[in-house]
């Protein structure tokens, strides 16, 4: 018996004792999954005592697998920027009191995260964000404009990357925080998308302040910092593990086997995507296999960018052969949702879908990384590297 057969054992009977000491279908969720963090069982590569049993990351796939086939609730859709952001940054890069306060709460969505890093003049050039940090004794004041945050107007914490050094070049003056979004001088904006809802925010920043204790990194290694969290962006958007034939693969072969005009050439075509699907889906378990705690590679890149092109693929495939019916789109609600990425219906998902090759790294920005840093090609020309930020022209 191997070390690795003794490790999954080793989890799958704690999830058996959690399971049967704590129904999930007798409690609250959020009462539930506290207990599931402190089996060690929310992020099992985490260190004891925060989550985790200090085992190997492929082992989660495992857990999630049993507590999904006993009615668990899932803590990414309750919690999303959290759970596969905010976690892994507050555990690389927090002091002890940091993860003691936070994770608990973030994984049992009492406490929801947003994400506050792009900018309307720093999108895909996120180091290139004018947002302003000042401290002030033991405090940071801040002052600026945050766009496209998820969930914001549901988040208790922030994961903010400000600007703390002007005179520094873009990538070096910039410190990381976590920002109380329910305090006076934030305010969250809705964000209308073509769903019909507001599931991202605009944020505005007016004297807001958050202890220096509340700091995640050193002064000025911002970038640093957010570097964990959007490689662990790309992997929480890109890097899951569904079921085979799950996620909204399945939405296309359900409408295919209602459809009453699908001959041999739609056939062709969905065979096409499920495999797509399916080779994704493997490649995920791969890449899940040799992910280590904190920043993970470059690679994560690859499954974001083809989640992206993949749901949007199939999604297109499934509204075409909703014929008419694909055009109807139901309840046009204009709320603010409390999860992100609805894919309620195939109607609903295709529109959606259009974000995906936008959120947490464009397409675009994607193939630039993989390029350079997983074929080793020479990377563009960037002027402003090593010129002051306050010196880089702007619009």
């Amino acid at each position: 018996m191997t070390a690795t057969t003794d490790a999954q054992d080793q989890v799958l009977a704690a999830c058996d004792a959690l399971l049967e000491a704590h129904s999930p279908s007798s409690m609250p969720p959020e009462e539930f999954l506290g207990h599931q963090f402190d089996a060690g069982l929310a992020w099992v590569h985490f260190p004891e005592g925060h989550g985790g049993l200090g085992l190997a990351p492929k082992l989660q796939t495992a857990i999630n697998r049993r507590m999904s086939e006993a009615g668990a609730p899932s803590p990414y859709f309750r919690n999303p920027i959290g759970y596969g952001m905010g976690a892994p940054t507050v555990v690389t890069h927090g002091s002890d009191a940091q993860k003691e306060r936070y994770l608990r709460p973030l994984f049992t969505g009492e406490e929801v995260w947003c994400q506050l890093f792009s900018e309307p003049g720093a999108g895909s050039d996120v180091a290139g964000l004018a947002t302003k940090a000042v401290q002030d004794g033991d405090e940071w004041i801040f002052n600026g404009q945050k766009v496209w945050t998820t969930l914001a107007h549901l988040a208790k914490w922030g994961m903010l990357v400000a600007r703390s050094d002007a005179d520094q070049p873009k990538h070096k003056g910039l410190t990381y925080f976590v920002v109380d979004m329910e305090q006076e001088g934030v305010e969250v904006r809705p964000l209308r998308q073509m769903t019909g809802e507001a599931e991202f925010n605009e944020v505005y920043f007016t004297d807001a302040r958050t202890p220096d204790a509340e700091r995640l990194g050193e002064v000025g290694e911002g970038w640093r910092v957010a570097l964990t969290t959007l490689m662990n962006e790309r992997v929480s958007i890109g890097g899951t593990v569904p079921p085979k034939g799950s996620g909204t693969i399945s939405m296309a072969t359900d409408a295919f086997s209602k459809s009453e005009h699908a001959g041999p050439v739609e056939r062709d075509e969905l065979m096409k995507l499920w495999t797509r699907a399916e080779v994704h889906r493997l490649t995920n378990i791969r890449a899940s296999q040799n992910r280590k705690l904190g920043t993970p590679g470059p690679e994560g890149s690859v499954g974001k960018l083809e989640s992206a092109l993949l749901n949007q693929d199939v999604l297109s495939f499934t509204t075409n052969l909703l014929g008419p019916e694909g055009m109807l789109y139901g309840s046009y609600d204009l709320g603010q949702p409390d999860s992100a990425m609805d894919f309620s219906t195939p109607q609903k998902a295709f529109l959606r879908s259009r974000a995906n090759s936008i959120e947490g790294g464009t397409t675009e920005v994607m193939k630039n990384i993989l390029g350079e840093r997983v074929l080793g090609l020479p990377g563009d020309v960037r002027t402003d590297k090593t010129v002051s930020w306050s010196d880089v022209p702007r619009n």
